[in-house]
């Protein structure tokens, strides 16, 4: 049972590595992303019509965000060019951030 926990812990800790490394460059010119994305900032697409928001870095930490993070790493991976897609209902999303803001 430990080792289950342990691993789940490890692959949350590695999914968070791999987001913090490919978010720590996004609002660079010379990398090819939006000039809108702040530096700390990324971009996470919502809901049924992919609505797109500017989400800071700091969020990651929020556990809330993190089980949200979890959802889209089980449907869709990490592998995303320009921003995550949530697998969420884009009005329990805006409650969300507005929670955490």
């Amino acid at each position: 049972m430990a080792l289950k926990k342990s691993s789940k812990h490890f692959t949350q800790t590695a999914a968070f590595k791999q987001i913090m490394k490919r978010c720590s460059s996004l609002g660079k010119n010379e990398n090819g992303y939006p000039q809108d994305v702040p530096k700390g900032h990324f971009v996470v697409y919502v809901g049924e019509n992919r609505s797109r928001y500017i989400i800071p870095i700091s969020w990651l930490t929020h556990p809330e965000f993190q089980s949200l993070l979890q959802r889209a790493e089980e449907e869709f991976g990490f592998n995303h060019y320009m921003g995550l897609t949530i697998p969420c209902d884009e009005e329990d999303f805006c409650s969300l951030i507005s929670m955490l803001r």
